[in-house]
């Protein structure tokens, strides 16, 4: 009878809750540099907190003020963290339900209904990658597009789209202009055409078949650009508030005797002039150079910067219509984590194309490659060309001294 009460009583016992091994975490992160971070995203190993799956927690600042995270496909604890030059800063992880929502900054989508384009965006800019409906129609674009944006840190691309192909309003604007009433019709085009800034922003940028605003592609051995083309598929796998990640996936390349398919893991975090862009290729038997760019137009073929010790180069993009007050798109590509030699390689002119700016660094077989490219925009506060150059050389560092952290029990 004893042994029976005491059994009884150690089954009892496994059910009584236990204390949460994340009731409380602090959270150390570190600024090895000598300027201060601003709402830079920091990443935590979820595993480094002891988050259970489904657990409820919540973050505090050293000010013990609530604020936003995001868990990440690759679990991953992200949120704005700010330090100090050279200091340090603790925020707090501790169990319990969260009392606020972060508000969205960072997301994107498949926008079916403009030919797959997946575009995606952040508080600083939007971007755009073509899809399989645009190789089937036989256009060749294959680097990034821009969407600039300014005053406002909330999404916009959606909206933009679903004007810009709102068929009702399309069909509404030709019954206008049919019926002589033009300047009605103008009026209505200004306000859906995300190729006219409304106060947010737009599409003012020219891709063609060039890399665009930072697309890499492998170098073969004449120095001509092995060109990916449209995505064939792709899956996003994060979706803000504070990251976007998508992984895409392309149809093979000949590139001297290799046939050569590319996935890529693209992802853009709030607050970031700079996409990161990891490049795996399957088929890549020996090592040879990657190169990522951005391509000059003739509207302004000498405004770039060529920066070797830093890893990146930039441009300052004259934009579509440069006479209509559309500013300049100010572009970069980082290649921080190798050696790389950055070049202005000329090619035979495409439409206002007449070569790229390039960064080019060896790339082995069965290794990824990784880099940053990104823009701004003159009428979203860079008032500069050298302005973003020094944007640019900073965020080369900081890339290459991320912020570090520290879990106390």
């Amino acid at each position: 009878m004893i042994r029976k009460y005491i059994i009884h009583a150690l089954a009892l016992i496994g059910t009584i809750p236990t204390a949460s091994a994340i009731d409380t975490k602090s959270i150390v992160i570190s600024n090895p540099l000598s300027f201060d971070r601003q709402n830079e995203i920091v990443e935590i190993p979820l595993d480094s907190l002891s988050i259970s799956a489904g657990q409820k927690f919540l973050i505090t600042d050293s000010d013990n003020k609530e604020i936003g995270y995001q868990i990440t496909h690759d679990r991953k604890v992200i949120f704005p963290a700010s330090v100090a030059a050279s200091s340090s800063t603790i925020y707090t992880a501790k169990a319990g339900q969260p009392t606020i929502s972060a508000d969205t900054i960072s997301c994107g989508a498949l926008y079916t209904y403009r030919l797959d384009d997946i575009a995606w965006e952040n508080d600083k800019s939007g971007y755009r990658l073509y899809g399989p409906a645009i190789q089937r129609r036989g256009d060749k674009l294959y680097g990034y597009d821009i969407f600039t944006k300014r005053a406002t840190t909330a999404p916009v691309l959606r909206e933009r789209y679903e004007l810009e192909c709102n068929q009702e309003i399309r069909a509404e604007i030709r019954r206008l202009r049919e019926a002589g009433e033009k300047e009605k019709a103008d009026s209505i085009y200004r306000i859906i055409s995300y190729h006219i800034d409304s106060g947010t922003g737009m599409d003012v940028y020219t891709v063609g078949p060039t890399l665009g605003a930072g697309c890499a592609a492998l170098l073969r051995n004449n120095l001509s650009l092995a060109y990916p083309y449209c995505y064939t598929d792709f899956e996003i796998l994060d979706n803000g508030p504070y990251r976007f990640t998508v992984r895409l996936k392309f149809d093979p390349v000949e590139v001297d005797g290799d046939s050569v398919a590319e996935t890529r893991l693209l992802s853009l975090d709030a607050g970031s002039y700079f996409n990161r862009c990891e490049i795996s290729y399957d088929g890549l038997t020996r090592t040879r150079p990657v190169a990522s760019g951005i391509v000059v137009h003739r509207q302004n073929p000498d405004g770039y910067h060529l920066n070797p010790d830093h890893g990146f180069v930039a441009y300052a993009d004259s934009t579509d219509h440069a006479d209509r007050g559309n500013g300049v798109i100010y572009i970069g590509v980082i290649a921080p984590e190798a050696p790389c030699a950055t070049i202005m390689q000329p090619m035979e002119q495409q439409g206002d194309a007449i070569g790229h700016v390039l960064t080019a660094t060896p790339c082995k077989p069965q290794s990824p490659y990784v880099y940053w490219w990104g823009s701004g925009w003159s009428k979203a506060g860079i008032d500069s060309f050298n302005e973003w150059v020094n944007i640019a050389t900073r965020s080369s560092e900081t890339l290459r001294n991320p912020l570090k952290y520290r879990v106390v029990h």
